[in-house]
């Protein structure tokens, strides 16, 4: 409560500490003092003076200096104001509050620093009214105020003053450093006003607020604001003392706890029974059979070492316990045997997953090096290709047939680096991160690791993955791989990491370059038969409990939901559509309808719905300007129409569809080369200032960008400013210049086989993309006719139903 120790601000130019004491009750009478006009002014920083108490001041200012012994040697008064802001140096009128005390200036004691101690008793409440001189110091005009009366006969006053008496009480009880002399000396002030301002004058208030009681003339609304400043401090004491308890209590278990426990290992350790002694033996023991390099094993001595010696209690022994466990845990030089007969290792792969040659030769190169060399760094390698062409699950018949462990890693979604690094273990919560938590899982150090969806990685505040991953993919790095909670090195070289993506723009380019790309293109409705008969239907009949005598399912009844159906690169959504067929077997033969059901294809509506693709779109392609082109998406190959039309105007080019601005470069530089070759191809050059052209390609919800639709979208342009169609069952990719020049594109593979499924018979292609035709199998084009060309004039011979006449 009582401010005993109080800054005294406009006289100490120091900030000293001083004692504020009361002045005697036989002193608190003003008769006999001079009340003059004119008075010398000094002014208090951090602090109020009240009538009738008494306070000593360091005064360090001249100006104050001078002021206070004008003051002494003449009347020994002196008018006291309270500064308004405390950092202010030399406060001008305004600065001030204008209400203050009058004091008399008791003692005057010079000190050894130069400053001078005034000891100042509070006498009258006084106004400023003119500021007469403020050199050598304030010297201003006063106007005395009347003194605060108190009526006996109010008894809510008598209360008000009673209730400030016994708070006082009970603040000092609660407070240490305040003497118990201070409750005598209050019980020795009888008068009500003065023992207000005294205990004003020492609750520890802002300036601000301790003036507002200086200047209330009402004794009543005085007590009451007093009375409530008592009753805070009263709360915040009793909640102080409350917390120190809690504190003390708290400390004390503690120290008790320990002592227990202390005393507790001693008799263990007496008996033979210390359940944390016991523990680090048998860490001990395992440690002896790790076959881990030395510099590991002089870490975990000294790790268990430290934890011998902490106390179980502490939270640093349950950090250093965990670990200690996974340093033992991790498999260190555990290595399983590879299987090295490559002839049933290849009989394993075709057994799993039919096609995907390509891959499954780099998989043997890889393994016969191995075979012959005995060592070698694990290749990365990164299967690229639409979803549902079996990149993840070849992971899996990769381990098996090589006779390693599997372990499959979702790195879709990913944007915390810790995840991959792990934790520093000081953290709450740290965990090693899920490279070498698969590798305790698996219990090897050579397991196939399959990196899942690492196009999808995210970066953010966090960290960024793909940057920790360029050291876990580097054969050149990864055999001292650092992860942050393991604080150690640990050798990745042996592991076969195997990355799969959807799409290579959203890997690293960094990352990129650490991989060997392999891409595995979409099915062929060939390929999509066989996997099929060979897997879907197996798979999909033991899942719903069918035998094969139970159900028949026929080529051609396949063959129509995959050309129906079906319009994907994969064959997760064919898979869905045979587990349907499935379906209706099982509820035959649930209900007792039949014993053996046999799909037939007129039955395919009523199980699945009507089909919901058809290639009779195409052949309706006879309107003039209507072009089919090829497009590459990452979930495979597509077909796209291209529309144009035109309207009276003045030669205005419109384009729709959500396209990229490449797309839209593309129709600007095929509307240029048809101006720029009108009269050979047949079109009148008045055609380009009377007519509006617009452009679309349907399914505008779906953003469309790249050069491939270019030689499309000239052929569109021809058709439709010439009158003639586009032949039907024609489809088209390239990119095209303005001087008509067919430039390659990519995804040549996709596009052909999506041309396949759609019932495409004819293609134009650039002749530099006759190389990306050879790597297909003949057997999946057989049916296709495919047109190289170099120029769009040829493109324009081919696609258009008959050759534009010259004008």
């Amino acid at each position: 409560m009582f401010d005993n120790l109080m800054f005294l601000d406009g006289i100490s130019d120091k900030g000293d500490f001083l004692k504020i004491n009361p002045m005697a009750e036989s002193d608190f009478s003003n008769e006999g003092d001079e009340k003059l006009e004119h008075l010398p002014i000094v002014a208090l920083r951090n602090t109020v003076l009240f009538p009738g108490v008494v306070i000593p001041i360091t005064v360090g200012r001249d100006k104050s200096m001078r002021a206070v012994k004008e003051a002494y040697d003449k009347s020994q008064l002196i008018g006291v104001l309270s500064q308004k802001k405390t950092e202010t140096e030399d406060p001008l009128p305004e600065e001030l509050y204008p209400i203050g005390t009058v004091a008399r200036i008791v003692k005057l004691i010079h000190t050894n620093d130069g400053s001078l101690t005034a000891i100042l008793q509070g006498r009258y409440r006084f106004e400023l009214e003119e500021l007469v001189s403020d050199h050598p110091f304030l010297y201003g005009k006063v106007n005395y105020l009347g003194s605060v009366t108190f009526d006996k006969d109010d008894l809510e006053l008598q209360a008000l003053i009673s209730s400030i008496n016994d708070t006082s009480k009970q603040i000092i009880d609660l407070s240490p450093q305040i003497p118990t002399e201070a409750i005598m000396m209050l019980r020795n002030i009888d008068s009500p006003i003065f023992l207000i301002d005294f205990i004003s004058s020492n609750l520890n208030l802002k300036v601000d607020v301790k003036q507002q009681i200086l200047e209330e003339t009402d004794l009543l609304k005085k007590a009451k604001n007093v009375l409530n400043l008592l009753n805070n401090e009263l709360k915040v004491l009793e909640l102080k003392n409350q917390i120190e308890n809690k504190v003390k209590v708290d400390i004390e278990k503690q120290q008790r706890d320990y002592f227990l426990n202390q005393q507790l290992k001693t008799i263990q350790e007496e008996l033979g029974d210390n359940p944390q002694m016991e523990d680090i033996n048998k860490m001990k023991e395992r440690a002896k059979s790790k076959n881990w390099p030395e510099k590991i094993g002089k870490a975990f001595d000294k790790e268990i070492s430290k934890l011998q010696r902490l106390n179980p209690q502490v939270a640093e022994y349950g950090i250093t316990l965990s670990h200690l466990e996974l340093m033992l845990d991790l498999p260190w030089g555990e290595y399983t045997n590879d299987n090295f007969d490559l002839k049933k290792v290849r009989e394993k792969l075709d057994e799993d997953h039919y096609g995907l040659d390509k891959i499954k030769d780099r998989i043997i190169e890889h393994l016969a090096v191995l075979k012959l060399k005995g060592d070698m760094k694990a290749p990365i390698l990164c299967l690229v290709g639409p979803p549902g062409v079996g990149k993840t699950s070849l992971g899996k018949s990769v381990a098996d047939a090589i006779g390693r462990k599997y372990i499959r890693m979702s790195l879709g979604g990913l944007h915390d680096e810790s995840e991959i690094r792990g934790h520093r273990k000081t953290y709450i919560g740290a965990m090693p991160g899920r490279i070498l938590q698969s590798l305790k899982k698996a219990k090897s150090s050579n397991p196939v690791f399959i990196l899942d969806e690492i196009d999808k990685i995210g970066s953010d505040f966090r960290g960024d993955p793909s940057s920790a991953l360029l050291e876990v993919l580097d054969p050149e790095q990864n055999s001292t791989f650092y992860d942050n909670y393991l604080e150690q090195e640990y050798d990745l070289s042996k592991v076969m990491f195997i990355a799969t993506a959807n799409t290579l723009n959203g890997i690293q380019p960094a990352l990129r370059d650490r991989m060997e790309i392999i891409n595995v293109s979409g099915y062929s409705q060939e390929e999509k038969l066989e996997i099929t008969k060979r897997h879907l239907i197996p798979d999909q009949r033991k899942e719903h409990g069918l035998k094969a005598k139970n159900i028949r399912i026929s080529d051609g009844v396949i063959k129509e939901v995959i050309s129906k159906y079906t319009r994907e690169s994969g064959v997760r959504n064919l898979n869905r559509q045979i587990a349907g067929l499935m379906r209706h077997a099982a509820k035959e033969i649930a209900m007792d309808n039949a014993k053996s059901v046999g799909i037939k294809i007129k039955e395919l509506t009523d199980i699945l719905g009507p089909g919901r693709f058809t290639n009779d779109m195409y052949k309706e392609v006879n309107v003039a300007g209507v072009a089919v082109g090829l497009a590459w998406t990452s979930v495979g190959g597509d077909i796209l129409f291209i529309e144009s039309s035109s309207s009276n105007g003045k030669g205005k080019l419109t384009l729709t569809g959500n396209l990229g601005d490449v797309m839209k470069e593309s129709a600007s530089t095929a509307l240029s080369y048809i101006k720029s070759n009108a009269d050979e191809l047949g079109i009148p050059p008045k055609v380009f200032s009377e007519k509006d052209i617009h452009i679309h390609v349907p399914e505008g919800a779906i953003p469309k960008d790249g050069p491939s639709a270019g030689v499309t979208m000239l052929t569109s342009l021809v058709s439709l400013l010439t009158g003639i169609p586009v032949k039907p069952f024609l489809a088209m990719t390239g990119e095209i210049t303005l001087r008509g020049k067919v430039l390659p594109v990519g995804g040549i593979k996709e596009k052909v086989l999506a041309a396949k499924r759609a019932g495409i018979k004819e293609i134009i292609l650039c002749n530099k993309n006759e190389k990306n035709i050879k790597e297909i199998d003949d057997t999946y084009i057989e049916g296709l006719t495919i047109h190289y060309v170099s120029e769009m004039k040829q493109v324009i011979e081919i696609a258009l139903e008959q050759k534009p006449e010259k004008n």
